[in-house]
């Protein structure tokens, strides 16, 4: 378990715009995709069966691009305890070369899947995660 968590994403085709680079959409979805991933690592299994995480805001930056063929080394962390039923994670995209591509923080809520509907995150759900 631990705070931080990376994956490597690979710019493929059908993630490239009409400028030739990666297209926005796919960063956000690249953002999705790390977050579960270390969600789906690092929480016990129980946590996972019984909850599940909605985004309520973004925030990104778009510094920089890469183009197809190109990697983006990505990590992810949450940066504070929970506020309620709120947590922000943050995530990095890099080149090969270690440059800054897109930044950003995002607001998950979480959700019970029993009954559908918003919870305070519990401190046990919280604890594999914090700094």
């Amino acid at each position: 378990m631990a705070n931080r968590f990376a994956m490597t994403f690979s710019a493929t085709a059908e993630d490239i715009d009409e400028l030739g680079h990666v297209n926005n959409a796919v960063w956000v979805r690249w953002m999705e995709r790390i977050a579960v991933a270390h969600w789906e690592h690092d929480a016990l299994p129980d946590h996972v069966a019984a909850y599940a995480w909605v985004v309520t805001r973004h925030e990104i930056d778009y510094r920089s691009n890469i183009r197809e063929g190109d990697m983006a080394h990505a990590e992810t962390f949450i940066p504070e305890k929970p506020t309620g039923a709120r947590f922000n994670r943050c995530t990095e995209f890099r080149d090969a070369a270690g440059k800054l591509l897109v930044a950003s923080r995002t607001t998950w809520a979480l959700l019970d899947r029993a009954s559908g509907r918003l919870m305070r995150v519990p401190a046990e759900v919280a604890a594999p995660f914090l700094p």
